[in-house]
């Protein structure tokens, strides 16, 4: 079956990122993707803190939610919503949550983002943990590309997160990477943690110069189970298509058995 990564540049207004996203839904599916996912914070990036706080949205209830579930209900996907703002049990900060809907607009699993990025050069400087409130549970799912597991942008530096989700067919992760960290590590990552889980990965991103200048690094891809780069995109917005085989998964298990070959 075939997957897709829709890379977006939003801003800071949602209604405009909703339309976005919601063309690019439409352009994946139409391409024959049954999997669809969208980038962290896809519904707004480069607000002020005071406006993110202010977009988020009660569990289940919302514009955006209701945005998500139409649209895969519409196109009659799995999508999984990138991330959008959600309130936690803090009422100072938010949680960044990903969510997945299946084909009929249900939603059937939601992510917290457990590891916070906190990254200081020259000028450049970011701390979420001052505004998110972190994650604690570990999130996988069945679906029509088999058993996915959920991560969010900078997690992806935790590889001990993704061997707690057991066997996986599938990793989703949803990331607005900056482009300093990106051109050094983006790749290396993605492509270890496809290859070390022996499964296919699909990263969804934020892609160019925002509003305000935030730069994000983009290059989504799409990585077969042995490290393959079966799609990309650099920067822009667009969408990514690749088939996902689990013979393909059998396959490379069968020649290199290094999940049965763990001892801790």
């Amino acid at each position: 079956m075939k997957i897709a990564a829709v890379q977006m540049i939003s801003g800071p207004e949602v209604g405009p990122n909703l339309d976005t996203a919601g063309r690019r839904i439409a352009e994946a599916a139409a391409a024959g993707a049954r999997l669809v996912a969208l980038p962290e914070y896809f519904p707004l990036i480069g607000a002020t803190d005071e406006a993110r706080l202010a977009a988020r949205e009660t569990p289940g209830a919302g514009p955006i939610q209701e945005f998500l579930a139409a649209a895969a209900a519409r196109h009659g996907v799995w999508l999984v919503g990138g991330s959008i703002p959600l309130a936690g049990s803090d009422p100072a900060k938010l949680l960044n949550s990903c969510l997945v809907f299946d084909d009929r607009g249900r939603q059937v699993a939601r992510y917290d983002k457990i590891h916070l990025f906190d990254f200081t050069k020259g000028a450049e400087r970011y701390d979420e943990a001052a505004t998110i409130e972190p994650g604690k549970e570990v999130v996988v799912l069945d679906t029509p590309a088999g058993r996915v597991g959920l991560a969010i942008c900078y997690d992806l530096r935790f590889p001990e997160l993704f061997r707690a989700m057991g066997p996986l067919d599938l990793i989703v992760l949803p990331a607005a990477f900056t482009d300093t960290t990106g051109k050094a590590h983006w790749e290396i990552l993605l492509r270890a943690r496809a290859v070390e889980n022996q499964c296919y990965l699909l990263a969804s991103a934020q892609g160019g110069r925002h509003p305000g200048g935030r730069m994000t690094h983009g290059n989504s891809m799409i990585i077969d189970p042995w490290g393959k780069i079966l799609a990309r995109i650099d920067k822009g917005e667009g969408v990514i298509v690749a088939a996902v085989d689990a013979a393909r998964i059998d396959d490379v298990r069968a020649s290199l058995p290094a999940l049965k070959h763990r001892k801790l």
